[in-house]
């Protein structure tokens, strides 16, 4: 067998052996972290953790331990396709971490990743002040929001949004995975327009917002997600400009719209200079998510009209 020929990790025993062999290899290989890891070791324990069945906080505790050989021969499989089809690690094992809870996903929806997981752990501290009654994670994808906000507010009924019937189907997977069918309801909606009248105290989104210059210019990992998850229009603003400007009229009177909008945050600032964003700020890394209140909304409502297109 030839050098090119062997199998990747082919010798190599142990946890700990493989997470440094798979850490290493991945920054050595042509690879974009960022789609749930950071870099090579969380990847590394991405799929550990998945091939041992071991919570990847557990791993360290069993790094001497060795692998079956059926396990090393998956892990060696698992790698070679990161690396050479640059497929997201999360779809190669079918999970993906959000605010601490484990997600099945698959390419009919994009990888969880947002920021916003940090707020919903601190239960949107210090922005609400008493618990929501009823929370829409509009743009829902793999339902990974609306399942944090229902573990964060258990007493708040949570609606989900989308318009990809793929995208609920993978959504109605994790919510009855989490048992959360009496908590969290899927609505199929184009943004607001198919959504049933109702008032929530607390609108979450991450909608897609990718300008056109970025999309064609994404690392080849962002051809593996649905393109409807990721692009809307020239300068990304296309649905967030619809969340704008319907959102209030689905807002209570002292309800908040927190929505991501990523690198297109210097299109808004340039579209409504007048808007009294709140732009957050996260420990744990990320940018691009502000904070309205229904009142602002309102009050800014026809710079919002005069940019409809």
């Amino acid at each position: 067998m030839s050098h090119k020929e062997k199998k990747l990790g082919s010798g190599l025993k142990t946890i700990g052996d493989w997470q440094r062999y798979i850490a290493t290899k991945l920054h050595q290989s042509d690879v974009w972290f960022g789609h749930g890891a950071a870099d090579g070791w969380e990847e590394a324990n991405l799929l550990l953790s998945e091939i041992t069945q071991l919570h990847f906080e557990q791993l360290p505790d069993f790094r001497d331990y060795r692998l079956a050989d059926e396990e090393r021969e998956q892990l060696s499989q698992l790698l070679s396709k990161r690396i050479e089809s640059r497929i997201p690690a999360a779809y190669l094992v079918h999970k993906a971490w959000f605010a601490g809870l484990p997600f099945y996903v698959d390419e009919r929806v994009l990888v969880p990743r947002s920021p916003i997981g940090e707020l919903i752990q601190q239960q949107f501290t210090p922005w609400l002040t008493s618990a929501p009654e009823r929370i829409l994670d509009l743009c829902t994808g793999s339902g990974c929001i609306a399942i944090a906000c229902a573990y964060a507010f258990p007493e708040a009924e949570v609606h989900a949004s989308d318009l990809s019937t793929d995208a609920l189907n993978v959504a109605q997977m994790n919510v009855s995975e989490h048992e959360l069918d009496e908590q969290v309801f899927l609505f199929a909606s184009d943004g607001f327009r198919e959504l049933p009248p109702t008032q929530y105290d607390l609108i979450v989104t991450n909608p897609p917002y990718v300008d056109a210059e970025d999309m064609d210019d994404l690392p080849e990992e962002y051809q593996h997600e649905p393109e409807l998850g990721l692009a809307s229009g020239h300068d990304g603003l296309d649905l967030v400009r619809h969340i704008l400007l319907s959102s209030p009229e689905f807002l209570t009177e002292q309800g908040l719209l927190i929505c991501e909008v990523g690198n297109s945050w210097v299109h808004m600032v340039e579209e409504w200079p007048e808007v009294p964003f709140t732009w957050l700020e996260f420990s744990q890394g990320g940018e691009g998510v502000f904070l309205l209140t229904c009142k602002q909304l309102l009050a800014h409502r026809h710079e919002f009209e005069q940019t409809q297109s």
